[in-house]
């Protein structure tokens, strides 16, 4: 059974910058693709961030050149976030498309002040 932990999210100022970190733990084989979502409040969760097994990364447009996912090593994703705002405060998951299945972490808070 694969598991992920999320951590690093908190509160912080908007301009601020928060690191969050993606632990795997279980049999992972035939990772596909990682990624990071997010859910605020009364919305629908979204793609923030993915990178496939070829290092193809993709992004939301509403992140773009502020966010940067980084997959350091087979059972670790890292989501670096700059120059935060009010509106990236969102609960974010982490995902893992391996074993033909699809893995989430139980989310971190992120909350940004304005």
């Amino acid at each position: 059974q694969v598991h992920l932990v999320e951590s690093g999210g908190g509160f912080v100022q908007a301009g601020g910058s928060l690191r969050l970190l993606c632990y795997a733990t279980g049999d992972i084989l035939d990772i596909n693709a990682k990624g990071w979502y997010r859910q605020a409040p009364g919305k629908q969760r979204e793609l923030v961030a993915s990178i496939t097994g070829d290092g193809r990364t993709n992004y939301a447009d509403s992140v773009k050149s502020r966010f940067a996912i980084r997959d350091t090593a087979a059972n670790t994703l890292h989501l670096q976030m700059n120059s935060l705002k009010p509106e990236d405060t969102a609960v974010y998951y982490c995902n893992l498309k391996a074993n033909h299945m699809d893995y989430w972490g139980k989310g971190t808070l992120v909350t940004v002040s304005s």
